[in-house]
């Protein structure tokens, strides 16, 4: 069956048209969606991908907690396009370069995201980009870009390193520490300071916004039967008790610098309130307000994980340690890196980074939905579909990448990672999509990680394994601890 690219303009298609308006709240009830999903599938024109199509709740309970077994196995079988039920529902997943550039670059028109999975967000984050589509989103994005120039990225770093040198000179040598909780904190100090200006030791803004937020993000860790409850204890009800906290923190601070406004701040919000569109148009303030909580989930949570997962395995894999610390002694001479060190003298920093993205990637699923038919690889997929590319499960395809479990830091050399197919490599997504915040997260890692291997070494803790959960980004399976350890000193040379 061949399914026109170009879709009549009476053609049916799946959810609204796009448009600049901001779109309706949605329902909140899962059970809606629950019944959305089925009725969805009955109504389909055209079929499904192959794939295990039974109900299986031992294979949904795997998928919830390790799925890249299944997914690598199913494309083996299937190729790089196939579904799996999932309790109610047939999920659609696409594998492999083509399949991740189909989606995010050359056919983004034939999905939306806030019918798909993001769309669980909106209860925290409201309209932000992670939750709009169409036209709205694209306003959105060129309003919020200016805000995200290597200038700006630059202005933040001071407030970066200034708080990783403090969260730095708290680690006491010999002790074990949850490195993931230990990020964590950070990362949430850094939020307040950069995207916020607010001080996160100021108890009645700063850091509640910062308890408040880690509180709401617990509703999307949770198992997904206990996000369907809405009791007066479930976790559904502290997600909202907190957000109405946070949005009391945020619009005050709004009112409060629009009725003193300070061209001098550099933090996302002033520049957020001062942005305008082309046509001269800015956000409003609930527009501020979402886009602000979709920052700080998206940068907060990333930042977190790919820091903990490059100390675990720089800690596994003794000469890549090495290799950077001579490439710091080398280029820094002990010295906090500036901005511009950390963009471009600092290449083997980045290649460890990148590595750890390929087999971490903490956004490890694009969720969408179909909003047409379409044809991929061969098969067809239904408007209405719940269509997902995955990173996590792409940058392990041995033929595209070899020896896919290996960390080797290498393999992103400036030609190699030129080499690479399109769409090999998707840590941050692609096309119009691609994570507006790339710049701001990188910068963040890679300045922490400098300076704590400036100063200290993290070592494992024998017997100790680790497991990775997947929501609502991968991060360590109960955190990552291990021992801190004074820096051991390269051997001097002659």
């Amino acid at each position: 069956m061949t399914i026109p690219e170009t879709i009549p303009a009476d053609s049916p298609a799946y959810g609204p048209p796009d448009s600049d308006a901001r779109p309706e709240a949605g329902s909140t009830n899962p059970w809606v969606r629950v019944l959305d999903d089925i009725v969805s599938e009955r109504r389909a024109k055209v079929p499904f991908p192959p794939g295990p199509g039974n109900f299986d709740f031992a294979r949904t309970k795997r998928m919830a907690h390790d799925p890249l077994p299944i997914l690598l196995s199913n494309y083996e079988r299937y190729g790089p396009v196939f579904s799996i039920r999932m309790l109610h529902a047939k999920v659609v997943f696409m594998l492999g370069p083509e399949a991740n550039t189909y989606v995010t670059v050359t056919h983004p028109h034939n999905f939306h995201w806030r019918e798909g999975s993001f769309g669980d967000l909106i209860p925290l984050l409201g309209d932000g980009l992670l939750t709009i589509d169409g036209g709205y989103h694209d306003r959105a994005r060129r309003i919020m870009m200016p805000a995200f120039h290597r200038e700006q990225i630059e202005a933040a770093v001071e407030a970066m390193a200034l708080e990783a040198a403090a969260a730095i000179e708290r680690l006491t040598r010999g002790d074990a520490v949850d490195v993931y909780e230990w990020m964590r904190n950070l990362a949430m100090r850094i939020a307040m300071r950069a995207l916020l200006g607010l001080d996160p030791d100021d108890a009645g803004h700063g850091a509640s916004a910062a308890e408040h937020f880690e509180r709401a993000l617990g509703f999307y860790g949770t198992e997904y039967h206990l996000r369907l409850l809405r009791g007066p204890r479930s976790p559904w009800r502290r997600l909202i008790r907190s957000r109405a906290v946070l949005d009391r923190i945020v619009y005050a601070e709004i009112a409060r610098r629009l009725a003193n406004p300070d061209p001098g701040r550099r933090d996302i919000l002033s520049l957020l309130l001062a942005a305008r569109d082309e046509d001269g148009s800015g956000f409003s303030n609930e527009e501020v307000r979402d886009q602000l909580m979709t920052l700080m989930f998206a940068g907060h949570d990333t930042s977190t994980s790919t820091l903990s997962f490059l100390l675990y395995e720089v800690a596994r894999n003794p000469h890549v340690l090495a290799a950077l610390q001579a490439e710091q002694e080398r280029v820094l001479g002990g010295e906090p890196p500036t901005p511009e060190q950390l963009e471009h003298d600092l290449p083997y920093l980045e290649m460890v980074v990148d590595e750890v993205l390929r087999l971490y990637p903490p956004a490890w699923i694009g969720p969408r939905r179909a909003v047409r038919d379409f044809e991929f690889g061969g098969r067809t997929v239904p408007a209405g579909a719940h269509v997902n590319y995955c990173s996590w499960a792409s940058h392990r395809i041995p033929e595209i990448f070899g020896e896919p479990e290996a960390f080797i830091p290498e393999r992103f050399t400036r030609e190699r990672k030129a080499s690479l197919p399109r769409g090999a490599y998707v840590p941050f997504g692609g096309g119009s999509r691609i994570c507006i915040g790339k710049r701001f997260g990188q910068t963040e890692v890679k300045l922490v990680a400098t300076m704590l291997l400036q100063r200290l070494r993290l070592e494992l803790l024998p017997g100790r394994t680790m497991t990775i959960r997947q929501m609502p980004t991968l991060s360590p399976e109960g955190g990552l601890e291990m021992r801190v350890r004074e820096r051991e000193l390269p051997e001097p040379l002659g």
